[in-house]
């Protein structure tokens, strides 16, 4: 009786593909990994002339050191800035010399934020009417050694993925017609109410007459079989 004896191969082969899957597994991680390596903004509602609520977000320090400060640039077109007070922060608002408009914003964390845990601050605004489409809002990550500036915009026809530091943008739509900007951002306008209409009513009458009809003449003629 002769007996196999397995080779190495298929475990060579079930490693050679555990290995590939997991250095796969690793290269789709590191996508968003290395996406998310930024200061963020994230609107609500970006509308030329309305108001609107931005979340800075970030979820790293300056090559592994705490953050401690953000300091946010505002950029032209917008009427009004209203820094969201938010526990462990601290804010500092620089106004213009000229307008009395808010052009800077400073978040100092009470205590520096660890490098791998991620951390928002808010900025209640105004879009002015006019406002450009692409609004960059350079941001100064501060950091317990050294800091990054996050303000690199890109020219006209580059992928701001390609830049090593690039602002925070917020797009722009359209001013709605109307131009009801009297809510803030985050007000839904109240859903009228459908119209009724009379064809699934009259339709669904129907029914119900047909299934009474149809009960009827079920029960008489089980009357009629037992009397049988």
């Amino acid at each position: 009786m002769s007996l196999s004896i397995p080779t190495r191969r298929p475990l060579r082969r079930s490693l050679i593909a555990a290995s590939g899957g997991a250095l796969a597994a690793g290269l789709v991680l590191a996508a968003p990994l290395a996406a998310s390596a930024h200061v963020t903004v994230t609107p609500d509602a970006p509308v030329a002339g309305g108001y609107d609520v931005l979340t800075f977000a970030f979820s790293h320090g300056c090559d592994g050191s705490p953050t401690t400060a953000l300091r946010i640039d505002v950029p032209d077109g917008l009427d009004s800035v209203s820094p969201t007070l938010q526990p462990g922060w601290t804010i500092d608002v620089e106004r213009d010399a000229a307008d009395g408009l808010v052009s800077r914003v400073v978040y100092t964390a009470n205590e520096p934020v660890p490098s791998d845990l991620r951390a928002t601050v808010e900025l209640g605004v105004k879009y002015a009417d006019d406002a450009p489409v692409t609004l960059a809002f350079p941001v100064e990550q501060v950091c317990s050694e050294g800091a990054v500036s996050w303000s690199e915009i890109p020219e006209d026809g580059q992928d701001p993925h390609e830049l090593d530091s690039p602002a925070p943008t917020v797009t722009l739509d359209a001013a709605a017609a109307g131009g009801d900007h009297a809510h803030a951002a985050g007000a839904e306008a109240p859903v009228a109410a459908p119209a009724s209409d009379p064809l699934p009513v009259a339709l669904g009458a129907g029914g119900l007459a047909a299934g009474i009809a149809a009960l009827v003449v079920s029960v008489l003629a089980w009357r009629r079989s037992a009397r049988g």
